[in-house]
Parts: C-alpha cells; sequence; structure tokens
C-alpha cells in the first residue's frame, strides 16, 4: 500500500488566484505537509517527508522524492503497488457550485481527477493501479488508533479542517473505527490558532508551535474575556468560533482579513514580522492556549461520557499541540493517552495506507515502536560524505562503544554535538537519529543554542530526552504513562528540586517537551544517555533536531555534513565517525 498526502496543486492555484501574495498569505491553504508511507502486508512501515528532499519547509507539493525514497528504502519498485491512497477525499457528489471560490478549488486542486493526474504524471507505470481516497479525517484517526495498542478508544481528530470538517471524534474497537461526532469549519480551533499565529507576526500553518513555546511568558487573564468571545463553548461538547465566518468574500475567503481584523478589534493591532515581542503579544499567546485547551477538554468530557473506554487517541495537527496534550493527560480525564507522531497531515498518508490495508484484511491494533521509518544512515554515504570535508576538519573513525564515550565527554564539557544514525524518524521531532545534543544542565546553553546554533527567536524551550528508568526522577509523570511520551509530544512539570539542575530543558512555567528513551527501542541513544548519566549523575540530554533555521531536519550524510559545516555546532557524531573542527594555529608571539 502507498499512502501520501498533501494537494500538490494547491500552491500554483493559490498564487493564481492571489497575485502578488506575500508567502505568508500563501500559506493559508490546505494539503501541505505532503508525504509518502509505504506499507507491506506484514504492517512493516517507511515513510519519508517531501520537505526533506527538497528543501522547502512544510511543502505541500507532490511527494514524488519521497515516494521513490520509500521504494528504495523498501527495495521495492512501482510493480510492486497493489493500491495508492490519498489522505483526502473531495467527493464530486459534494456542490462544489455553492460558490465560485470553492467551485476553483474543487477543478483545480481537489478533485480525484487532478489527483489521478498528478500520480500519472509523476509515475506513469501507475496508471492502471486502483488509486483510493480516504476522507481527511478518517486518514488522520486510522493513524494514530491502528498504532495504538488499544483495542478499545475514543479518538479525537482536530485540525485547521478536512474535506468539511474542523472536529471529528472517532470510537476505536477492535478493527472497527467509527465516526461519533462531527464538528464544522465554525468549531476549528486549527483555523483559530493559525490566524493568531499570523496576527502575531508568524507563519500560519507553520510556526503555530512558536505561539505554544510563547504562551508561558503571558498571563491568560488579560485577553480571557476575548477568547471567551472568540470561542463560545456550549451543550453536550459543543464549540463555535463565530470569527471564522466573518470571511465571507473570496479575498476574504483566500487571506482570512476579515477574521484577522475582527481579531485586532478585539486584542490590539497585528504584529509584524521581525518587531519586537511586548508584554500584550506575550498574554495573547497565553489566552489563546489556555482557550484551546479548555476547549479541548471540554470536547473530550462530553463525548467519554458516552464511551465505555477511557483511553484516548488523538491526531490532527492540533495535537501537535504538546502544552495541550499535556493538559489532558494531567486532567483525570483519561486512564491512557497516544499520539501518533506524525500527528500533522504528514501522519495522512500514514493513515490513507492502513484504512487501505484494512479495507483488504481487517487487522486490531498493533502498538507502534519508535517511528524510525525513513532512509538509513548507511556506511557507504557516511564515507562519501565524509570525504567531501576539507582540512578543516579532523575525522576520527571509533568502534561504537568508543563514539559513545568520545561524544558523552564532549557534552559533558559543554560541547554541541549532531548526533545522525540510523533511519530518519518520520514526523516533525528528532527522536535520537537525526538530533542535536547538548548538557541540560547548563545555564547558558539554551541561549547559546538559539543564539549560535540554531539562530532562531530567544523564547524557545529545548526538550530533555531521558532514559525512561530515570524519567519519573526529574519529571512529574506517573509511571503508567510513560510510553505516552516516548514521542516528545506531551509537556510535564520538572519536578521543582531539578528545575535549577536542569535550566537548559526547563520551560519559563516549570514544565518540559518530555522524551521518555526506552533502550529496546532505541539502543544506541540510550546507551549515550547511560554514558552521560554515569558522568553527571543524570541520563539528560538537551535533544532538539538537527536542522539551522528555516532548514527541514538533515536526511542524509550529505545533509548532516553540509549543515554542520555552515553551522556553529562543535562535534558530528555521523554513523562510525566522529567530526570535530581542526584547532586553528596560534602563530608565536615576537619579541620587540
Amino acid at each position: 500500500m502507498l499512502g501520501y498526502s498533501g494537494l500538490g496543486a494547491s500552491a500554483a492555484y493559490k498564487r493564481k488566484i492571489l497575485p502578488g501574495a506575500d508567502p505568508r498569505t500563501e500559506r493559508m491553504r490546505q494539503g501541505l505537509d505532503s508525504a509518502a508511507v509505504l506499507l507491506d502486508d506484514k504492517g512493516r512501515i517507511v515513510a519519508s517527508a517531501q520537505e526533506r528532499h527538497d528543501g522547502d519547509k512544510g511543502t505541500g507539493a507532490f511527494p514524488a522524492d519521497a515516494i521513490k525514497a520509500c521504494l528504495r528504502e523498501a527495495g521495492a519498485d512501482l510493480a510492486d503497488i497493489d493500491v495508492v491512497a490519498h489522505g483526502f477525499d473531495y467527493d464530486p457528489s459534494q456542490d462544489w457550485s455553492a460558490n465560485e471560490n470553492l467551485a476553483g478549488w474543487y477543478q483545480h486542486v481537489y478533485a480525484r481527477e487532478v489527483q489521478r493526474a498528478m500520480l500519472t504524471a509523476a509515475f506513469p507505470q501507475l496508471a492502471d493501479t486502483p488509486l483510493e481516497h480516504v476522507r481527511h479525517h478518517q486518514a488522520h484517526a486510522a493513524s494514530a488508533y491502528y498504532l495504538s495498542g488499544f483495542d478499545e478508544a475514543l479518538v479525537l481528530v482536530a485540525d485547521g479542517m478536512g474535506e468539511q470538517e474542523a472536529i471529528t471524534v472517532f470510537h476505536g474497537a477492535g478493527t472497527e473505527l467509527t465516526p461519533q461526532a462531527s464538528y464544522p469549519v465554525g468549531s476549528s480551533l486549527g483555523i483559530l490558532y493559525g490566524a493568531l499565529t499570523h496576527h502575531l507576526g508568524f507563519l500560519f500553518n507553520m510556526d503555530e508551535y512558536k505561539v505554544m513555546g510563547l504562551a508561558p511568558y503571558g498571563d491568560p487573564a488579560r485577553y480571557a474575556a476575548a477568547f471567551k468571545s472568540l470561542v463560545r463553548l456550549g451543550p453536550k461538547g459543543a464549540v463555535q468560533i463565530p470569527v471564522i465566518y466573518a470571511d465571507q468574500s473570496h479575498t476574504d475567503r483566500e487571506t482570512h482579513g476579515a477574521m484577522l481584523e475582527v481579531v485586532a478589534d478585539l486584542v490590539g493591532p497585528a504584529r509584524n514580522p521581525g518587531e519586537p515581542i511586548e508584554e500584550r503579544h506575550l498574554d495573547i499567546a497565553a489566552a489563546l492556549q489556555q482557550r484551546v485547551e479548555d476547549a479541548l477538554v471540554h470536547v473530550l468530557s462530553a463525548h467519554l461520557d458516552r464511551t465505555p473506554s477511557r483511553r484516548l487517541c488523538l491526531a490532527g495537527g492540533v495535537a501537535l499541540n504538546c502544552t495541550a496534550n499535556g493538559a489532558i493527560a494531567r486532567s483525570g480525564l483519561v486512564e491512557d493517552l497516544f499520539v501518533q507522531p506524525a500527528a500533522g497531515d504528514d501522519g495522512s498518508a500514514l493513515g490513507a495506507a492502513l484504512v487501505a490495508a484494512r479495507r483488504r484484511r481487517p487487522a486490531p491494533p498493533k502498538r507502534m515502536t519508535m517511528p524510525y521509518w525513513g532512509e538509513d544512515c548507511d556506511p557507504e554515504a557516511v564515507a562519501s560524505a565524509i570525504g567531501t570535508l576539507s582540512d578543516d576538519f579532523q575525522v576520527s573513525q571509533l568502534a561504537q562503544d568508543e563514539l559513545i564515550e568520545a561524544v558523552a565527554d564532549r557534552i559533558v564539557a559543554g560541547e554541541v554535538v549532531a548526533w545522525c544514525h540510523g533511519r530518519m524518524e518520520f514526523g516533525p521531532r528528532a527522536l535520537g537519529n537525526r538530533s542535536i545534543l547538548a548538557d541540560p544542565r547548563s545555564p547558558t546553553m539554551r541561549e547559546h543554542l538559539n543564539g549560535i546554533i540554531k539562530q532562531r527567536e530567544d523564547f524557545r524551550p529545548f526538550a530533555p530526552a531521558v532514559l525512561a528508568e530515570e524519567a519519573t526522577t526529574y519529571f512529574d509523570i506517573p509511571d503508567r504513562w510513560l510510553s505516552a511520551y516516548r514521542h516528545m509530544l506531551l509537556t510535564a512539570p520538572v519536578r521543582t528540586k531539578y528545575r535549577t539542575e536542569l535550566p537548559a530543558v526547563t520551560h519559563v512555567d516549570g514544565s518540559a517537551r518530555v522524551q521518555v528513551v526506552d533502550s529496546e527501542q532505541s539502543p544506541l541513544f540510550a546507551s549515550l544517555l547511560a554514558a552521560i548519566g554515569a558522568r553527571t549523575g543524570m541520563s539528560v540530554v538537551l535533544n532538539t533536531s538537527f536542522n539551522l533555521r528555516g532548514q527541514p531536519i538533515v536526511r542524509t550524510p550529505d545533509d548532516a555534513v553540509a549543515t554542520y559545516r555552515r553551522s556553529g555546532i562543535d562535534a558530528l557524531a555521523l554513523g562510525d565517525r566522529l567530526v570535530v573542527r581542526a584547532p586553528v594555529p596560534v602563530e608565536p608571539a615576537t619579541g620587540a
């Protein structure tokens, strides 16, 4: 089964109907984060995101490169594909002529014929291969439920929108995944969060995580009344966001112009990109985050009361909000929680493949292991990439235990080390195979990483990776919840006594976006954490994605070497090689 996501014609069509639009406005569309997933009849998964091939972060381009990569990694070819599944299904029976705007988008972007034409243009060999269309929220739900290991669960999908839905609630039981409730676009927490992201000077459908990171610095009370009027909670889990319907004209639908005017009337003028972040911006972010958390808990409370299961699966772009996920985990509403690590639209490729597979061979959920589903860091590619380095770098080839000891020594000594091993992670988080690592005990490391290495905003937090057996020592996580924290998608409070000892990974509100590392699923990364623990007494490391500002996470050894070369990172651990910068010769002093 080949699943793919994205709406490859959307960027060109947006430019056609909105000529001269700035890049921020161009992102106000569906079908971004395109990806491909290959699923075989034994349930093995290979996956790749298109952005990591073309370098266009968050791209919605047809994922031809990602499809080719999946085939290479699986040792398959196009003739092996039985079915192609797409994570959208804009049904032609729907009346798309309701208005000129929707009719144009359907004809040029959404229609099944458009998807078939793009697939065939990229891969003529697939012209006669069945192409199945999966409802967007069904794909999201399948990507979470069928990999959760739960025999029964409530599944909540929340994003900007699917074909027409903003929130969908499913009940999963055995092999069946049944819709229970659907919320219209006027309930879209994703669109609201995106609009406020734009209002605060960041990128819609890209930088929502920046607003999440900004929120703990603010006071939600200042704009609480404004956000209660924006997000209205009603009986039986109802959520209404009337401001979404302010966009009535063709232009406003493409720019959210009318909606943003209402927002500005409520909370003040928009911040332009690059302008200073003021106290009121912090307060807006805090109030938005709090209201979204309230709305999610409100929806869940209503539907959990009507289902026998207290287990929950989350998917859709809103499920990437780690703070909200942490609030749900601590709410007491659920006994167990699973968030699929590629919860955004890249994961809808995975869900589409899973739906297509289960249409032919129903199977109960099985708990996924770590999503190391991408391309491997093979020795030949490592050697080739290393060979491009100049004499400005020193390279050592080390046995695995020697490499771990050397990297641990450097991290504990205060160096920043890029770590690239094994198969690439699928999803937005670096989980120990494409990471930048540093000492979380350093009080200056966060500022150093944000300013010199990652070249990003100084308010952005960093995540800790911790060995599973030590996680509850440093973080307020119940033992039974440890598996929910494997994918760095929930925040947890740092225990008070360790907040001053782990300053580089403790956010301003005392929380951290924790990754719990299991030695069976991530043996090499776990060994490095253990080596760090042997030196410091704490098996914790700061873990952030191996990329620089505006760049997708590195994919290949060539990417790793090129990124390291132009960064301020001290050392690169790539396969079995350790690369460091050669010391600069010091000219001897001359006497008078």
